[in-house]
């Protein structure tokens, strides 16, 4: 048994690791990552071939001093004012890059909502439950993890509201 979890501790991410440990059915999407793409979310969609309204990306704000994850579909935005009035806040500004990762404890383009060093109150745009499976960072470039919305909310303790603005709204 010791010898099961220390592989999947040795080949897995804090993320899928987490998602083993919790008993949830996921699947995971390896691709090369090509460091000159312009974004990450698209690349992933792209290279899974999946919808982008099903690809979310993790982002992390300060709201009114503390942090917050806001996972929302790579096909749009992150509306900070909404953000905020879902967390009872009242002012949004996206994190310091350098703290997010040193909080999360991954690096930006493979920040997973799940497996944070630290917890973080986390958001998941409402869009989110439109979808059967929706596919989020498995914790590095390159890595994704497809899930149900539905456990991913549960295991983050989040809070669903509408947070994302798709691009030409």
């Amino acid at each position: 048994m010791a010898k099961k979890a220390k592989k999947q501790q040795a080949g897995g991410t804090p993320a899928t690791v987490a998602l083993t440990a919790a008993g949830v059915e996921f699947t995971v999407h390896a691709y090369e990552h090509d460091p000159s793409h312009p974004s990450y979310g698209e690349e992933a969609a792209e290279a899974m071939g999946v919808s982008p309204e099903r690809v979310f990306k993790t982002l992390v704000a300060d709201v009114d001093g503390a942090l917050v994850v806001a996972v929302v579909p790579v096909a749009g935005q992150l509306d900070l004012k909404s953000l905020a009035t879902a967390v009872g806040g009242k002012r949004a500004a996206m994190a310091d890059p350098t703290l997010a990762e040193r909080t999360t404890g991954y690096v930006r383009g493979g920040i997973s909502p799940l497996g944070q060093r630290k917890k973080i109150r986390t958001v998941l745009d409402e869009s989110a439950s439109g979808h059967a499976t929706i596919c989020v960072s498995a914790g590095r470039r390159g890595l994704e993890v497809e899930l149900a919305p539905g456990d991913l909310a549960a295991l983050t303790g989040a809070t669903v509201a509408r947070i994302a603005r798709v691009s030409g709204a």
